[in-house]
Order: C-alpha cells, then sequence, then structure tokens
C-alpha cells in the first residue's frame, strides 16, 4: 500500500534542501512565464548532485510512493520521483514489477512536463522496457498532443542508440519531420547526433534523404560533431 507518510518525508527533504536565490535563475532557465513551455511551474533551487544524492539516500522507495510524489507542485520534488522510479526500475528482479513501474510511468506523463525530467527518466523506463519488448508503444506517444509524451519517445530511443540499435530513432525523427516546437527539434538532433557518434555513414544516408526537410536546429544539433566543410556542406544542402 502506498505509504502517505514516506512521500511527505521525502518531499520535506527536497524542500528543505532548497536554495531560493538558485531557484529564480531555475524559473527563468526552465521558461516557467505566460505563455512558456514551462509556465507555472515552481522550482526550489537543488542542484542535479543534491537530487541524485536524495535519490540515493530514499532508493528504497515503493514506486507507488514516488508516483505519489509527482503530484507536487514542486519541480524538484517530481524530479526527486522520476529519478526514484529510474532506480526501482533498474533494481527490479522481475518482468512482471518492470512491468508495474513502467506502466506507473507512463500513467503520469501529465506530470513530466519538462525537457529536463523527460531527459533523466525516459532512456531508464521506456527505453529501458521497450529494448526487449514490441516498440510500436513509441508511435503513439510520438503521436499525443501532449509534447512530453512525444519527447518520451523520442529521448527513450536513447537506450536503443546504446545497444546499436538506429531504426526506431531515425523512424521517429521521420514521424516528427513537421514538428513545430523547438524543443522537439533539439531532441531529434541528440538523438541523430548520438547515432552518429556510433554510425556516421548511417546517419550521413539519413540527412541526405531529409536534409531539406529537417528543421534546422535539428540539422544543427546531428551534425555538431562532423567536419567543419561537412558540416558546411550540409547547412547548404549541396549533398
Amino acid at each position: 500500500m502506498p505509504n502517505n507518510d514516506l512521500a511527505q518525508t521525502i518531499a520535506s527533504a527536497v524542500i528543505a534542501a532548497g536554495d531560493p536565490a538558485k531557484a529564480l535563475t531555475m524559473q527563468r532557465f526552465f521558461k516557467t512565464g505566460p505563455g512558456q513551455y514551462g509556465e507555472g511551474d515552481q522550482f526550489l533551487g537543488l542542484t542535479a548532485p543534491i537530487m541524485r544524492q536524495l535519490a540515493k539516500i530514499y532508493r528504497d522507495c515503493p514506486p507507488e510512493d514516488a508516483c505519489r510524489l509527482l503530484a507536487s507542485p514542486w519541480h524538484e520534488v517530481r524530479s526527486c520521483a522520476l529519478l526514484l522510479l529510474v532506480n526501482s526500475y533498474a533494481a527490479a528482479g522481475d518482468d512482471a514489477r518492470r512491468e508495474r513501474i513502467y506502466r506507473l510511468y507512463l500513467q503520469h506523463t501529465a506530470r513530466i512536463n519538462n525537457w529536463d525530467l523527460v531527459d533523466i527518466s525516459a532512456p531508464g523506463i521506456v527505453g529501458e522496457h521497450l529494448l526487449t519488448r514490441d516498440r510500436t508503444p513509441l508511435t503513439a506517444l510520438a503521436a499525443s498532443a501532449w509534447l512530453w509524451d512525444q519527447r518520451i519517445a523520442m529521448v527513450a530511443t536513447l537506450t536503443f542508440i546504446r545497444a546499436g540499435e538506429f531504426a526506431d530513432t531515425l523512424r521517429l525523427v521521420e514521424q516528427l519531420l513537421s514538428h513545430q516546437h523547438d524543443l522537439m527539434h533539439k531532441a531529434m538532433g541528440w538523438m541523430l547526433r548520438e547515432v552518429g557518434k556510433r554510425d556516421r555513414d548511417t546517419l550521413s544516408a539519413f540527412l541526405r534523404k531529409h536534409q531539406h526537410a529537417l528543421p534546422r536546429t535539428t540539422l544543427r544539433y546531428a551534425i555538431e560533431h562532423y567536419p567543419a566543410a561537412e558540416r558546411q556542406r550540409f547547412l547548404q544542402g549541396r549533398h
């Protein structure tokens, strides 16, 4: 059964570690103003190392209690919840437990509502879970109207890339070519760059096929590690 006391203890520990001065900087960095992608989000001002330390202290937190933390208005409390879920998934000893954590995660994506929250959790839960399973759920996530579902689908493929599997990344980039949001353009470019680190020929062939349709930001991210002359040819559409 979920433990309200444990969830409250963890939330209180995160809140107590806050730094108001850092919080103001983070609110600007994560675009929390009116009309911005993180509108209304509230920050406590915790650094990533402190968040990881707290997640380590409470690493035995059950997944259901971690999900209770996702209801918090505080960004870092939700971040801690996701780190706990990632740790729980990695430590799960059987498929049934991993399936439960994966399902819980997907049931709460409305609270995974900024790019950093996606990026710390999607590869370690969605990516790990689908690495040895059917990957059609990624297509549905990418087709969602929720920006963060779309980013979860894209960033989850980092796990596949690390395993030397690139097809799903390329397929999702094709599915999202017409996406309008810069945060997706960056995520697509990031994943393509990771493909290129492992297989430059595969990335180059993909870029030659799609270079005129790719968002400019995506293309720039994808070719970041190419030699300067090669980058210029792609940017000028001369491949």
